[in-house]
């Protein structure tokens, strides 16, 4: 589990173990890593009321997805379409769009995005740029393919014990610490050079032939400058800006739970995107009523009912929490 930068995709930190313990409880020990200047982004899997407390209690600010099956009461409805709610004892702004992406070679799919957000307010930060703000999150996806992939290039760790594996764990992470640093650094002495556009397979390419070649490891070639080998090649090898695209998910793992792929019209290669519409929609106007139910579901139906009261009692007062004496009471 990492705690990853968007847009220079360095580590801000990372942990690791045995699969017993889940992601949310890997997520925790990096919290401590949070700023009151930092915006978290995350996926669905960590929006449990504990998890979003935790983050929120570090003075940092959230956007993450939220699953499709949370219900959230509408507190204050907001003039861009998303509502005020609140989730465990966090007050918090709901988010619903879809999104229609048309592809270069003319193709079409929609898809959603559920968001939650402590960005309360809608004129600072309207719904329309955290939807488009959210995509960042993938950045955190090739921080993983960096590691995974570029470095690794297909390759199992070789240690047989922990100790071992522990060890080549923090190599790995080092490595990749230290060739973002540089790929950053050359992107900053040319003023307005996205770090994007540095290319992570030369930066590791001339690190491996500098220590397979012995070359420039004591005295830096006279043109490559303050950078050092690595920077110059990155900056004479920059990437064109980087453009919008998209492709399906593909896994590649058969043990993987997602390996079924679920056909949303996404294409299975790259493809650049032209259009980007973004419609945020607006909350119910009012709680549909639940259906009558036969005495055998009689228990469930009781639970659900609970929550729906809960709801409704919450829409009908926007500035009351549950708190354990009113639950005492």
């Amino acid at each position: 589990m990492t705690l990853v930068e968007t847009g220079t995709r360095a580590l801000v930190g990372a942990v690791f173990g045995p699969t017993a313990e889940g992601e949310t409880g890997y997520a925790s020990r990096l919290l401590h890593l949070l700023r009151t200047d930092m915006l978290v982004l995350w996926d669905k899997g960590f929006d449990s009321n504990a998890f979003l407390a935790q983050v929120t209690d570090t003075g940092a600010q959230v956007l993450g997805r939220l699953r499709s099956n949370r219900r959230t009461p509408v507190l204050t409805r907001l003039a861009d379409g998303s509502y005020l709610s609140v989730i465990g004892t966090v007050k918090v702004r709901i988010i619903d769009a879809k999104i229609a992406v048309t592809c270069a070679d003319g193709t079409s799919f929609t898809g959603s995005y559920r968001l939650v957000t402590s960005l309360t307010d809608a004129r600072r930060h309207p719904a329309t740029a955290l939807v488009g703000l959210y995509h960042q999150r993938w950045e955190h996806e090739s921080a993983y393919y960096a590691l995974r992939h570029t470095i690794m290039n297909g390759r199992n760790l070789r240690s047989g014990d922990p100790a071992g594996i522990e060890q080549e764990m923090w190599s790995l992470l080092t490595l990749y610490q230290a060739l973002r640093t540089v790929m950053v650094e050359a992107a900053e002495s040319l003023p307005g050079t996205d770090p994007d556009r540095c290319c992570f397979t030369v930066a590791l390419q001339t690190a491996r032939d500098q220590v397979v070649q012995a070359a420039a490891v004591i005295t830096d070639p006279a043109d490559a400058g303050r950078l050092g080998l690595i920077g110059h090649r990155i900056l004479t090898r920059l990437l064109p800006p980087r453009r919008q695209r998209v492709s399906t998910r593909k896994v590649k793992s058969p043990m993987s739970r997602y390996s079924t792929r679920h056909e949303d019209g996404r294409p299975d290669t790259s493809r650049t995107i032209t259009g980007l519409d973004i419609n945020v929609l607006e909350p119910p106007q009012s709680r549909p009523q639940l259906p009558a139910v036969s005495r055998d579901d009689r228990h469930t139906a009781l639970a659900e009912r609970r929550r729906h009261r809960i709801l409704g009692l919450l829409e009908e007062d926007p500035n009351r929490l549950w708190r354990p004496r009113d639950i005492a009471s």
